[in-house]
């Protein structure tokens, strides 16, 4: 197993905690609201699952946040921001359907980053 692979798991997760987090995983890539009551599901009960994709989604959320800052910049910003927004929508949906399918995978290229960035999330 590589560690550099995003596609690979940074941590091995039983089945039946899959089971049990895959709703709330789901609920964290539906709307700020979603991800609000998703943190709020897995602090009652915490599963490793729900965590990792409820980060992933934050992350995601945090990095749509600052390319609609960026996306203020005349032309450059303008460029940057669609084709951030874009990539953006194709990671989102990854993350969506590896909660769906009850998959640890990170979503690529700044999976990895948001696991590190947020962990001290439950």
């Amino acid at each position: 197993m590589n560690p550099q692979d995003p596609a690979q798991p940074i941590e091995t997760i039983p089945a039946s905690a899959i089971n049990e987090g895959k709703t709330t995983a789901i609920i964290a890539y539906l709307t700020l609201i979603g991800l609000i009551i998703a943190f709020v599901m897995n602090n009652e009960k915490k599963n490793a699952f729900a965590a990792l994709h409820i980060r992933q989604a934050l992350g995601l959320g945090l990095t749509g946040l600052a390319l609609a800052i960026v996306n203020v910049i005349p032309i450059l910003g303008w460029i940057l921001g669609l084709f951030g927004s874009l990539l953006l929508v194709v990671l989102w949906v990854i993350g969506l359907i590896g909660a769906l399918n009850g998959k640890e995978k990170l979503v690529p290229i700044l999976g990895k980053k948001y696991q590190e960035w947020f962990k001290s999330i439950p």
